[in-house]
């Protein structure tokens, strides 16, 4: 880990900063950063070579910065999601322009990353600058009125007791966060695994996933509760005006960029409906794909591997529901990998020669990935 050559030079106490090393000889101008969701690590997009999102997106031609959230420890008690956001996501696009040397960049966020990455692009609006020329969402919640079976958990009698119980700071252990994540994927997850083992008696078999999903990440307790009541119960990210971050006043009708945006069938974290409901809440250029499979697998879908399929509509025009959208999509083979690839390259600039060593300027190596904070184990 990770599957591809990479070295960390930039670091503080939310984040750090990986840069990847080009696999062509030639790179797109714009860099290409990429949010992971900080309930989790960063290398289930980089497991193996042969499955590696990452090592396919450099093997494009695009230089790419990847962000590894800090596992908390008692130091980040009182950490928020204005610190993800400012220190995080905002942080993580100047590092990535400096290095780069462009004016903008593009930008991946996958899960609760595009979530953070969402709410950096609002913030960033509001000040009236636009360092991002594009933005893709890989299993995102932006509209929460469709949360899917997460809905049982969270009501206001629950969001009021983490608000108590993180009101003079704290952590929410990773392997609580961790438990509930597992079993809302049991099929792919778990209970094979449980059927193969204690009903059977095999020995599981070595499976780089499951290693990553025991891999627990804890959360500051103050951040929690404020993405619990902002998002999943009051849904307020959609409502403009309604919710401050940064110290501005969120409207998304001022994320006026071309977003790509894809959603799993069969997620149960971040059900399609609720993936497709940002094609209503974003006011730029929109690409909808759905692929086949669930949370993880729909997206860890290499070309190569010829499994699954996806779903694209001919049309640009974006229907309210994701039903209606889906009676008019038509099934493809394979993985969509290259049709974002297409996307992708439409706002990556022209190509130049890659860069022979990692960092610029005042941005030096500091270590070799995968780098020390992915390497804590949740307390």
């Amino acid at each position: 880990m990770p599957a591809a050559k990479a070295r960390w030079f930039f670091e503080n106490d939310i984040f750090q900063l990986i840069e990847y090393k080009p696999l062509t000889p030639k790179v797109f101008q714009r860099p290409f950063l990429l949010v992971p969701p900080c309930i989790n690590k960063f290398y289930i997009l980089d497991l193996q070579p042969a499955n590696s999102f990452i090592r396919h997106v450099v093997a494009q031609g695009h230089r790419t910065f990847v962000v590894s959230w800090r596992n908390p420890d008692a130091s980040m008690n009182h950490a928020t999601w204005d610190d993800y956001v400012e220190k995080g996501v905002i942080q993580a696009i100047e590092v990535a322009r400096s290095i780069g040397n462009m004016p903008q960049i593009n930008a991946l966020g996958f899960c609760v990353g595009g979530t953070l990455l969402t709410s950096a692009l609002a913030v960033l609006a509001a000040r009236g600058q636009d360092p991002v020329a594009s933005a893709t969402l890989l299993t995102t919640l932006v509209d929460f009125k469709d949360v899917g079976v997460l809905d049982v958990f969270i009501d206001e009698p629950f969001v009021q007791y983490r608000e108590a119980q993180f009101s003079q700071g704290g952590l929410m252990a990773g392997r609580d966060m961790a438990s509930t994540f597992s079993f809302l994927r049991p099929n792919d997850l778990v209970w094979n695994y449980v059927v193969g083992n204690y009903l059977k008696g095999e020995m599981p078999p070595p499976f780089d996933l499951l290693y990553w999903n025991s891999d627990a990440t804890n959360l500051p307790g103050p951040l929690y509760s404020w993405y619990l009541r902002q998002t999943y119960l009051e849904n307020n990210l959609v409502k403009p005006g309604k919710v401050v971050i940064c110290g501005e006043k969120i409207d998304l009708r001022k994320v006026d960029l071309p977003v790509y945006i894809y959603g799993s069938r069969e997620d149960h974290i971040v059900p399609i409906s609720a993936a497709y409901a940002s094609t209503q809440a974003l006011p730029g250029p929109k690409r909808f794909v759905m692929g086949a499979s669930g949370h993880i697998a729909g997206v860890i879908n290499p070309p190569a591997s010829g499994k699954r399929s996806h779903w694209l509509a001919k049309s640009a025009d974006f229907p309210k529901s994701a039903d209606e959208w889906m009676a008019k999509a038509e099934e493809k083979p394979g993985s969509w990998w290259p049709d974002w690839y297409a996307w992708l390259k439409k706002h990556a600039g022209q190509q130049i020669a890659a860069p022979k060593t990692y960092g610029r300027g005042k941005h030096k190596v500091i270590e070799p990935a995968p780098g020390r904070y992915v390497k804590t184990w949740a307390g």
